[in-house]
This record gives structure tokens, C-alpha cells and sequence, in this order.
């Protein structure tokens, strides 16, 4: 925009301004418009374990933990900070900063607190009004805007909920703007919490800020049994925890040979019959002097493959998979 204003106020017509006269002003007008490679943020968080947004910081001092007012697209907004003050490259924002208005004074805080009681209250009254108006729909949880100015509802749904009325009753009740929110399983798990089958508060409630696409593939290759009560979470779809080592497994399996193929071993040739991924050892059925088949276990090491044979396909147990493949927990 400056190098076209800086073009256009020149009079090209004007036999005194020469190519290289504009030139020069275009070559100032790019200077000018330069933007810089970096630029301060700070990261904020608005709920636990939420996603980390980045803010400008103007000249406030922030430290990690301070509550801070901040400028988002939907009011005024209190967050935590989760990281100092650094600089990132601007290539990286996908949208100019908005500001950091300032950091929480106590008057703020007695606000969250107060707004924080009153989500209880307004839980109540819509929970009243859902069974009232005979919707199938589970509240989950409520949350009131900084500013006061919006209340908002998450539910979860088998289904498409038609709840305008629901929000008209609850408006002229709350004499506040009402959203409602249909979310799904997971994120209801992240919002109530809640312990796993480990004895560990759930991973998208103690420490996960997104979530990981997660794949029946990933049991498998693990060797873990397809059993519903074994890989799913509380929230019924399959276990976040099994994206944790998967990347491990994957770049071990491709240093191992795959199953059925022909490898020398200290012992004599066999077949390759098992791979141990965690442990990085094979089992291999080799033939004893006497003729007799037998397993016997060596390190990836020990072993020489003489031929790639593609797997036989391998019948599942009856332990390791549900008569009804609707039981097994889906992909998240």
C-alpha cells in the first residue's frame, strides 16, 4: 500500500522525474513497509490445561502464573500466563497480536471467583429448564464471560438438538446473551475429569492442551489386546496414551525384519516367527542337529536376514478381540 501511494503521488507524466528518480522512491516506500522478523509475545492460557495463546505484552513485566485482562474477539477476557516474555519469528502468527490490557488486579479476581459461583447457579437453572422442556441432552458445564456480558453451556448429544427455545427461556432468566455449545466425548471428558484405568487423573484433564488423533493401528502394532475394557478411556473412545510411544515403535519395527522371513541366527538358519519391539529381540524357530523344531529368542544383532518373505496372515484370538466389532471403542 505505501510503495502504490508513494507510486501514485509521483508524476510519472513529468518529464523531470526520471526511471530512476521513481525507482528509488519505490526502493524507500519497500523500507518503510518492512515488517520485522520478530516480535514479543507472551502465552496465556484461559482454562487448565487449554490451549497456550499468544498475546502482546506491551511493556508489561509477566511472569508465568500472573493473571492477566487480555483482548480477544469475544470481549475482554481473564487468562493465566505460561511463559515469559520471548520473541518468535512473525512467519509463525497467522493473525496480528491482540494486546495484553493489563495484569489482574484484585478487584478482577473477585470477579472470576464471583463469576465462578455463579455458574453453579445458572448449571442449575438450565438443568431445570432442559428437563422441563424434555430435550435429550446431557449438560456438561457453564462458563460466564469476564465482562459478564455472555454465559455459555456445553452439552453433549446423540444427535442434532433443536434448543431455541431452550436459550429464549434461559436469556429472559438470566438476562444475559445464552450459547450453547454441543461438544463430544472427549472434550467432555477434558472439562469433568475424572481417573483412568492406570489410577492416574486422565491425561486430557492433568497435563494434554489438544488432542492427538489416535487409531485402532496403534494397539495393534503395540501388541496390545483388541479388548474394549483394555484400550478404552472413560470417555469410551480408545486411549490417548496409545500415541505416547507409538512413534517408538514404528522406527523400531522398521529396523526389524517382518515376520516369516528367512534369517541365519548363531544357531543355524530358521524363520523369523515373533519380533519383541520393546526389547528389540527376535524369535525365530530354528531346526536342532537332530531335526527337532524349536523357539529360541536373539537380539536383533545376533541375527542376518537371508530373505524377505511377506507375513502369513494371522488368525486373531479368541481373548484378543470382541465377538460384536461394534464393542470395540472407535477411532479418536
Amino acid at each position: 500500500w505505501l510503495i502504490m501511494e508513494k507510486y501514485n503521488k509521483t508524476d510519472k507524466n513529468e518529464p523531470n522525474t526520471s526511471d530512476a528518480q521513481i525507482d528509488e522512491l519505490l526502493l524507500q516506500a519497500e523500507e518503510d513497509a518492512q515488517i520485522p522478523e520478530y516480535c514479543k509475545v507472551v502465552g496465556v492460557r484461559f482454562k487448565d490445561f487449554g490451549k497456550v495463546y499468544y498475546f502482546d505484552p506491551q511493556d508489561l513485566e509477566l511472569e508465568p502464573g500472573d493473571g492477566v485482562i487480555v483482548e480477544t474477539a469475544r470481549g475482554t477476557e481473564f487468562a493465566h500466563v505460561t511463559s515469559s516474555v520471548t520473541e518468535i519469528s512473525t512467519d509463525k502468527l497467522a493473525s496480528p497480536l491482540k494486546p495484553v490490557i493489563r495484569i489482574a488486579t484484585p478487584e478482577d479476581l473477585k470477579v472470576v471467583e464471583d463469576n465462578k459461583q455463579l455458574e453453579k447457579v445458572y448449571m442449575r437453572l438450565c438443568a431445570e429448564e432442559i428437563e422441563k422442556s424434555g430435550l435429550e441432552m446431557e449438560l456438561v458445564s457453564c462458563e460466564r464471560s469476564f465482562d459478564c456480558s455472555r454465559i455459555t453451556f456445553y452439552f453433549t448429544a446423540d444427535g442434532r438438538v433443536d434448543f431455541r427455545e431452550l436459550v429464549k427461556r434461559l436469556a429472559s432468566l438470566m438476562r444475559s446473551r445464552i450459547e450453547l455449545r454441543q461438544i463430544g466425548v472427549r472434550d467432555k471428558a477434558k472439562l469433568v475429569g475424572g481417573v483412568g484405568t492406570c489410577g492416574r487423573v486422565i491425561c486430557c484433564a492433568s497435563h494434554l492442551s489438544s488432542f492427538e488423533p489416535v487409531s485402532i493401528k496403534m494397539a495393534k502394532d503395540q501388541g496390545i489386546a483388541l479388548s474394549p475394557t483394555k484400550i478404552s478411556g472413560i470417555c469410551g473412545r480408545l486411549m490417548c496414551c496409545l500415541k505416547y510411544e507409538q512413534d517408538s515403535y514404528e522406527q523400531i519395527r522398521n529396523r526389524m525384519p517382518p515376520v516369516n522371513s528367512e534369517v541365519n541366527t548363531p544357531d543355524g538358519p530358521g524363520v523369523l516367527f515373533e519380533n519383541i519391539v520393546l526389547t528389540e529381540r527376535c524369535r525365530v524357530k530354528v531346526t536342532l542337529p537332530d531335526g527337532t523344531p524349536e523357539l529360541r529368542e536373539y537380539a536383533l544383532s545376533d541375527i542376518v536376514v537371508t530373505k524377505y518373505n511377506k507375513p502369513k496372515r494371522q488368525q486373531t484370538h479368541e481373548n484378543d478381540m470382541s465377538d460384536n466389532p461394534q464393542d470395540l471403542p472407535s477411532e479418536g
